[in-house]
């Protein structure tokens, strides 16, 4: 019998993320009824969803071939696994902007196709354009610049 790893590894994954919180939801919250739901309704009901699509990719798996697989891309893994502790170490020294800026910057390079030019533009766009939906549309209360740039851009954009 042939059966493709990598959809059997991620359906037994799946299974297995979905058996834990399944059973830490059973032993700790009340489900309730679908009339009175409890808090661990919910939980309890995406586990079962979790759960199912696990089999399915499993099952899937089965009678197929085994692909070959390339060589691991460890320029991206590295650089996308080290951008959200990055993020989390200085948003609040450098604030929103600034990090968001740089954190994208650092992020384009986990491709080995993009370039610097490309890289920058990425970068100024989508720090525009998450300052203009979530400082000024959604009016959430993140600082634009912190502590440690608020010095050098009061002059320039006036913003606190």
């Amino acid at each position: 019998m042939t059966f493709n790893r990598s959809d059997l590894g991620a359906g037994a994954i799946f299974v297995a993320i979905g058996l834990f919180f399944g059973a830490t939801t059973l032993m700790e919250l009340d489900i309730g009824t679908a009339r009175r739901m409890g808090p661990g309704f919910f939980p309890i009901m995406l586990s079962g969803i979790l759960i199912a699509l696990g089999l399915i990719i499993a099952l899937k798996s089965v009678g197929h071939e085994d692909e070959t697989r390339g060589p691991l891309p460890w320029r991206g893994l590295v650089v996308l696994l080290s951008v959200p502790v990055i993020f989390g170490m200085l948003i609040r020294p450098l604030g929103m902007a600034p990090v968001l800026a740089l954190t994208t910057f650092i992020t384009s390079f986990a491709s080995t196709r993009m370039s610097l030019k490309a890289a920058v533009l990425l970068a100024l766009g989508l720090t525009v354009f998450c300052v203009a939906v979530f400082n000024f549309g959604l009016g959430l209360p993140l600082r634009l610049f912190g502590p440690l740039v608020e010095p050098w851009t009061r002059p320039i954009f006036g913003v606190r």
